[in-house]
């Protein structure tokens, strides 16, 4: 009897170190997955503080819940079903999913960088009048839907040899911290200039200097994170099209990268930066020329076209 209640109590001692170790595998494989990802979330933390410019201070937490409550939907609800289904049953159709999305990353990349050049930017900004708190929400939930899908399809591609529902959990996971972490991380961007203007109130002078400085730096901090999130979009989304047609057959321009990252991965000290510097520069060119044509295609070709014609009818 006591030998059968050891054997018992060692056979549960061995299930408890088992669910121990599948649990620590997930959590890395969880933080291997937001990891892969990391470009998009840059992205989309970049993206997001802009829709709550021109708010009422004591609205934008509110609007940022609502987002964020939004972008958890997108990603549980309907995203994590349809990729789970597909990568059960029609695996090979998430790599054409995912450069579709990639080719989208580099359109808005290469959307922005031709707003900033041509100055639509600027007209943009200055049409805008008074915002419409559900039009804000709408438009950033259906932003945050494509920045979403490609988070969890990267997420995905990470884990793809995960059973699954090891996959399924892992990328629960992943879509809560990487909610928690953009939404979270707007909202203390978009409340720094309240915290600033505090600090700036009191009676101490160090308080006083440091709320100034917040004050003063978050116009630039914006700016910043502005320009992080094009580059993000273009790397990202080029670096997707880059592995997406190697896997696909097209292996030339994969090649090319990897032998120029090979030219400078035997430099002493920092060969594994330099390598992946040029990846990372030659996935960003990839993002900007194939987002420049679809930029091209969308929005510069038919715009010549009205002011043509436009002008033969005066």
């Amino acid at each position: 009897m006591a030998g059968g209640l050891v054997a018992l109590l060692d056979d549960i001692a061995a299930l408890v170190k088992l669910a121990a170790a599948s649990v620590d595998d997930v959590g890395a494989a969880a933080a291997k997955a937001s990891i892969k990802a990391t470009g998009v979330v840059v992205d989309d933390t970049a993206v997001t503080p802009r829709y709550v410019q021109g708010l009422a201070p004591e609205r934008e937490l509110p609007i940022i819940k609502k987002i964020a409550l939004g972008s958890l939907r997108n990603k549980l609800l309907v995203i994590l079903p349809v990729i789970m289904l597909l990568s059960q049953f029609l695996p090979w159709l998430l790599t054409p999913i995912l450069m579709v999305g990639g080719a989208y990353l580099c359109y808005e990349g290469a959307e922005k960088v031709w707003e900033i050049v041509s100055g639509h930017r600027e007209e943009h900004d200055a049409g805008q009048g008074e915002v419409d708190e559900g039009s804000v929400v709408s438009g950033a939930i259906r932003t945050d839907f494509i920045l979403s899908a490609e988070i969890m399809v990267i997420a995905l591609n990470e884990v793809e040899t995960e059973p699954f529902v090891s996959r399924l959990i892992i990328l629960v996971i992943v879509a809560l911290l990487i909610t928690a972490l953009v939404y979270g991380v707007v909202g203390l961007i978009v409340k720094m200039d309240d915290v600033g203007l505090k600090l700036a109130e009191r009676d101490s002078g160090a308080s006083q200097r440091i709320g100034r400085g917040l004050v003063k730096g978050m116009p630039r901090l914006l700016s910043v994170l502005s320009t992080v999130g094009i580059a993000a979009m273009l790397w990202v989304g080029g670096h997707i099209l880059l592995v997406g047609a190697d896997e696909l057959g097209w292996h030339p321009p994969y090649d090319l990268v990897h032998h120029l990252e090979e030219g400078v991965a035997g430099v002493a000290g920092v060969g594994g930066v330099l390598a992946w510097v040029v990846n990372t520069l030659a996935s960003a060119l990839i993002g900007l020329v194939v987002g420049a044509v679809v930029v091209a295609v969308l929005h510069v070709v038919p715009r010549r076209k009205k002011a043509d014609a436009t002008a033969s009818a005066h």
